[in-house]
């Protein structure tokens, strides 16, 4: 899930934060890339065109995560790129509220399903009937239909199955992955800071309470969205709201993170207010205490675990990026043919044309960006503040002690 409305309210009060990159731009680089969402958003959106279900092989076993996996794989390859995955390892003990959150809307979905298949049942014998009822039978059918595929799509699972084919056909590939030992996008973090990938690819806005370098976000939607990618930097989002990133994390936790409640009612404007103000969570929880903070329609939780969220964030457990030694090699071409093609159904001809890809992708070097030569030198313009009116949330002077 990530942070609530992070990305939104980023937009609107720091966009220097955030540009607008080419994929041909990241040519040479080496990216991290969250594997673990990769799989969710494969299973969800890689399906057949004429069912809407989704892709399996000969004995009914799902193939959607090798298709995306395989392809998009190929895709980055083909611009230059050297991607590595990270899959996620344990959930935080903290993370098990928001599991079971989601545990509950799959079984409600589950249980719609059961409720629709008997009601399309019902809409296909009257359809036999040549009236006007078998004509609404069949406008209801439709709209049953649409509902199912989209109720389908909310009972995904990733299966320990699907995460080991997926690690299974990346070796195969010669494409080096990494098992978290918890949660992925720290692990990715931790790659990128020790200087082992330039950037890590992730839709999670949580990545940035991490302290990421530089942050990818839509580099692994798919080419037919045509969408930019958008290369995020920690470090300007400081700058540009004026926050440590002690206070960014405690505003990411007042915004709605993962792992612990928020208080109720106050949302990403009055939280930015309040963090701007106060500089940090038990100033304001202080500053309710002694009644200068007076919000009826505000509910702080009972037992808010914010400083165990934040130490999450802050100190995670991961492998050390100088423990992690990262390999592009040539792909196993035969292995790699029975699995796709004999096991999984898939076509020969084009995992044949995919290896061919890889192996000519694969062989370059890794070339430097003219951005890794040089530094560039601030501008005067740039280091004075806008005095220009906007519409964005205000920042309130620093509170005296």
């Amino acid at each position: 899930m990530g942070i609530k409305g992070l990305s939104h309210f980023l937009k609107d009060n720091c966009s220097g934060c955030t540009k607008e990159i080419n994929i041909k731009s990241l040519s040479g680089q080496k990216i991290a890339i969250d594997a673990s969402m990769c799989l969710y958003q494969f299973l969800i959106a890689v399906r057949q065109q004429d069912s809407g279900m989704q892709l399996n092989n000969a004995e009914g076993e799902t193939t959607s995560h090798l298709m995306g996996f395989f392809y998009r794989t190929l895709r980055m390859c083909d611009n230059g790129i050297k991607p590595m995955y990270v899959f996620d390892g344990k959930p935080p003990v903290l993370k098990s509220g928001e599991l079971d959150k989601r545990r509950a809307k799959r079984d409600e979905a589950e249980e719609e399903i059961k409720n629709l298949h008997k009601k399309l049942k019902e809409a296909g014998e009257v359809e036999e009937e040549e009236d006007v009822a078998a004509e609404e039978a069949k406008a209801l059918e439709k709209e049953q239909m649409e509902r199912l595929m989209l109720l389908q799509r909310r009972t995904v699972k990733v299966t320990q199955k699907q995460n080991d084919e997926a690690q299974h056909l990346l070796s195969l590939m010669g494409i080096p992955y990494v098992v978290a030992p918890c949660e992925a996008e720290a692990q990715c973090v931790e790659l990128c800071k020790g200087g082992k990938v330039y950037a890590v690819a992730s839709e999670d806005m949580d990545t940035l309470c991490y302290n990421v370098p530089v942050l990818l976000r839509k580099l692994t939607l798919s080419e037919q969205r045509k969408e930019p990618i958008l290369e995020v930097r920690t470090e300007k989002i400081l700058e540009g709201l004026e926050l440590t990133l002690d206070e960014f994390i405690d505003l990411c936790i007042m915004m709605g993170c993962d792992y612990c409640p928020t208080i109720q009612g106050c949302g990403p404007a009055n939280s930015f207010k309040l963090i701007t103000e106060y500089r940090s969570i038990e100033a304001i929880l202080k500053a309710f205490e002694n009644g200068e903070i007076v919000k009826k329609n505000w509910k702080i939780p009972s037992e808010w675990l914010y400083k165990e969220s934040k130490e999450l964030f802050v100190n995670p457990e991961v492998i050390k990026a100088e423990d992690v030694d990262l390999k592009w090699l040539p792909p196993k071409e035969e292995e790699l043919i029975d699995f796709m093609v004999n096991k999984n159904g898939f076509s020969e001809e084009r995992i044949k044309s995919g290896i061919e890809r890889l192996k000519k992708n694969l062989k370059q070097g890794t070339q430097k960006r003219l951005d890794g030569f040089f530094k560039v030198k601030p501008s005067e313009q740039s280091n004075t503040k806008s005095t220009k009116k906007t519409g964005k949330v205000t920042k309130p002077q620093r509170k005296r002690k």
